[in-house]
Parts: C-alpha cells; sequence; structure tokens
C-alpha cells in the first residue's frame, strides 16, 4: 500500500480561498470544487479566520504564531542594530561640525 503525500497550502492560498466564499458569495461546496480542496478542510480554514487571534489554539495557528514571532524578533534586532550605527554617526557628524 502506498502512502500518500499530504498537501500544503501556503496562508495566502488559504486567505484567498477563505475570501472566495466570505465576500464573493461562493458556497464552501461550489469553492471548493473549483480549487481542488476538500470542502471540510475549506469550511475549517474560514471557521478559523472567524476566529479572534487571541482566541485559535489549533496546532496550525500555534506554528504560524511561533513564525510570526521568529520573524519580528529578526526584525527587532536589525532594527536595534540600525538604531545602534545611526546613534553613532550622528556623534561622529557632531563632533567633526563642532
Amino acid at each position: 500500500m502506498t502512502k500518500r503525500k499530504r498537501r500544503n497550502y501556503s496562508n495566502e492560498f488559504k486567505e484567498e480561498a477563505v475570501k472566495l466564499v466570505s465576500e464573493q458569495g461562493y458556497s464552501v461546496a461550489e469553492a471548493s470544487r473549483n480549487l481542488g480542496v476538500n470542502a471540510n478542510l475549506l469550511g475549517r480554514w474560514k471557521k478559523e479566520s472567524e476566529q479572534p487571534e487571541n482566541e485559535s489554539t489549533s496546532p496550525g495557528s500555534m506554528v504560524t504564531m511561533q513564525a510570526e514571532l521568529k520573524r519580528l524578533k529578526k526584525e527587532n534586532k536589525q532594527l536595534k542594530m540600525e538604531r545602534e550605527i545611526l546613534k553613532k554617526a550622528a556623534a561622529f557628524f557632531a563632533k567633526e561640525q563642532g
């Protein structure tokens, strides 16, 4: 027996699929059929998108939150480094002019 490979969908794809249902008026069944996605899966994405951010506790949302936290920490580190460089440059130019 062969093992089926699980398909992974990007967050952008999920968001666009949910928009078809919520904003453009497609039924879940119709949108899932057109996108080649199981209707139950699309229904779950829609349900998750309607949950407030702080209430989402599914494993998928935890992974998303962890990825976002990692990205924000990296961005914060970069911004702190840039701020230090600008402080040093300002001090350097202040000495040269004064």
